[in-house]
């Protein structure tokens, strides 16, 4: 087989459907979020403006954040030296699921090295280890669960998005003496939209399965102390398993998971994903404590507030401009292109003409046909940047001859 000729090929597909995808050249600056510098080649450099990053509440760049992580070089140095079970268990890395148990109010917490790891190693470990288990899982969930479920092996049943009557249908018909296991998330990342927590942990109950709730787009974004969707619809203390990343909101890396403190040594114990893999180094753990610490805090209240007052302002301002909105009632903001070379283009031009970044959301990240900008407003994009971004998108709009709202 010529390899590199089957690959050459692979690659010329993605890019004849507009599907392949570029990487801005970008230089954050600390303290100037949501601006940042975009390396052109060379020496080049041009100022611009980020409208998708997941640094929902722009906390990668907070003082007390950047300073414990400074501090936390100083005294630990580099690296965590080993994985968690090796000499890798720093004592950031205690305090920090500790936070995190306060947070959630669960009895323990788990982190791993990302929040794609801590699906894929958490759901994979659960479904395959418990003895003949089915797995219920939302059409919508992320890559990382499809992945843990895959490869756990275990028998799958896949419930319409969102549809309670349709996953009731399916737990109804499984046998009552098999174990269970539904897998969801709070806010879908792509769409904006927010699940029926309540009503799908009614089933979970009901019908005997465990419930595995991913609330990466939502902790630190909601609730009264940041916990997620769950707080702030009073039923935290009802989801066996929350899993939560410290890459969005709390604005550097890691994940994690929080339930019982069985479940979570039985994870600990048994998910390879967990146990052979380098620990997060200490500055990262030590930044996120401070990070949970602060949107704990009435500080972190604040934000969100400000975050929601935002996403709201930037809804209205397209709806005005006739700017196709995907209506949402989270924080996300997409905007719909329904072409994938045409997202890309659009995508180009507003980097090229206006130092706008937004990357293009195509196939296989969201259906074909549905291809859009994801906007993520944050409490550090002011009405100036929103209304340079609104009169961007018009231009952007008519001079590729886009199709607006009605």
């Amino acid at each position: 087989m010529d390899y590199q000729s089957f690959f050459a090929d692979r690659i010329a597909q993605l890019k004849a459907e507009g599907r392949y995808r570029v990487f801005a050249d970008l230089e954050r600056q600390a303290g100037r979020f949501p601006d940042a510098r975009q390396h052109v080649g060379g020496a080049q450099q041009r100022p611009v403006t980020i409208w998708c990053s997941n640094d929902y509440l722009g906390m990668g760049q907070h003082p007390a954040v950047l300073a414990a992580m400074q501090e936390a070089i100083q005294r630990t140095g580099a690296g965590a030296g080993g994985t968690r079970n090796i000499s890798g268990t720093t004592h950031y890395h205690v305090l920090l699921e500790r936070e995190l148990v306060a947070l959630h109010g669960k009895e323990a917490a788990l982190l791993f090295t990302s929040g794609y790891v801590a699906n894929e190693a958490a759901l994979s470990c659960l479904a395959s280890s418990l003895p003949n288990c089915i797995v219920f899982s939302d059409a919508l969930n992320h890559a990382s669960m499809i992945q843990g479920i895959r490869h756990s092996g275990a028998e799958k049943k896949i419930f319409r998005h969102n549809d309670i009557a349709h996953l009731e249908q399916l737990l109804a018909e499984a046998d009552p003496a098999r174990p269970k296991l539904v897998a969801f998330e709070s806010v879908y990342s792509m769409d904006g939209d927010i699940a029926p927590i309540g009503d799908i942990l009614d089933l979970c109950e009901r019908y005997g399965a465990l419930s595995y709730l991913d609330e990466v787009h939502a902790v630190g974004l909601y609730g009264v102390e940041g916990a997620g969707v769950a707080q702030r619809d009073g039923v935290m203390h009802r989801v066996d398993v929350v899993q939560g990343t410290m890459g969005k909101a709390f604005g550097l890396m890691g994940g994690y998971i929080a339930a019982s403190a069985t479940l979570a040594d039985f994870i600990r114990s048994h998910a390879s994903g967990f146990i052979f893999t380098t620990s997060l180094p200490p500055a990262l753990t030590a930044g996120a404590l401070a990070s949970v610490r602060i949107l704990r805090s009435d500080e972190g209240r604040a934000l969100r507030a400000r975050h929601q007052e935002r996403a709201e302002r930037l809804r209205a301002q397209l709806r005005a401009a006739r700017l196709p909105l995907i209506e949402a009632p989270s924080h996300i903001v997409p905007v719909l292109v329904g072409d994938a070379a045409r997202c890309k283009q659009a995508s180009d031009l507003l980097l090229e003409r206006h130092a706008i970044y937004v990357q293009p959301i195509n196939y296989p990240t969201v259906p074909r046909g549905t291809e859009r900008l994801r906007l993520t407003p944050t409490p550090l994009h002011d009405d100036a940047a929103m209304d340079r971004l609104v009169a961007a998108l018009t231009d952007i709009w008519g001079a590729l001859e886009l199709k607006q709202a009605a």
